[in-house]
């Protein structure tokens, strides 16, 4: 991994998680468990209202995570319940945390591509509908990250497990002098329990 990346990772886990987060991973940790036992695929969607904001944060955390755990067959995916646009200050947070990420296409809703390490396949991190075709359509967990999308979202079709793992949106601080340390802050706790959740896996007792 990239060492800007590694070096943030180092203080990513040194964070506590409380006992009643962990309650709430607990979830996301056995599917993850279960799927490697039976030797599947380990298909996780993080869907939120937007897909703009947290979904994809969580994405790329826990793509990075299994990669640093050595996790295989993980395929981490996000959508919203409705298609907007990455927002711009995702990118150049993650970008700060040390990832590697470039632009594939302009226009109201840019693609980009998202790498944690030289020789690792990027994500590609655009918005799009959870139920889009770049996504999968059966056997994956549903996170929800987000409140609204949880309560609107009662029933995802394909999923076969729904996770609600929600988070503060990071949307409140734009435009205000707090917005750069609310993503920072909002990514770094995304990422502790992402990291959390995939160093569990083989460890359950």
């Amino acid at each position: 991994m990239y060492p800007k990346l590694l070096k943030h990772i180092e203080e990513i886990l040194a964070q506590n998680i409380s006992d009643e987060r962990k309650a709430v991973l607990q979830p996301l940790i056995d599917f993850i468990e279960s799927k490697k036992r039976n030797r599947e695929a380990i298909d996780i969607n993080f869907i939120c209202t937007h897909n703009s904001r947290r979904s994809h944060l969580a994405q790329i955390w826990a793509q990075t995570a299994s990669a640093y755990f050595k996790i295989p067959d993980v395929h981490c995916y996000s959508g919203g319940t409705e298609t907007t646009a990455l927002f711009p200050k995702i990118a150049e947070t993650l970008m700060e945390e040390g990832f590697h990420i470039w632009k594939l296409s302009e226009g109201e809703n840019p693609v980009y591509a998202v790498k944690y390490a030289e020789n690792a396949l990027p994500l590609i991190g655009f918005s799009k509908k959870y139920d889009d075709i770049f996504n999968p359509d059966s056997g994956f967990a549903a996170v929800m990250t987000c409140s609204q999308a949880d309560g609107g979202c009662p029933f995802i079709a394909g999923a076969e497990k729904r996770i609600p793992i929600t988070f503060e949106d990071p949307k409140i601080s734009d435009g205000s002098s707090k917005q750069t340390e609310t993503y920072k802050q909002r990514s770094r706790e995304i990422g502790a329990e992402m990291f959390y959740v995939f160093s569990r896996i083989n460890k359950q007792v």
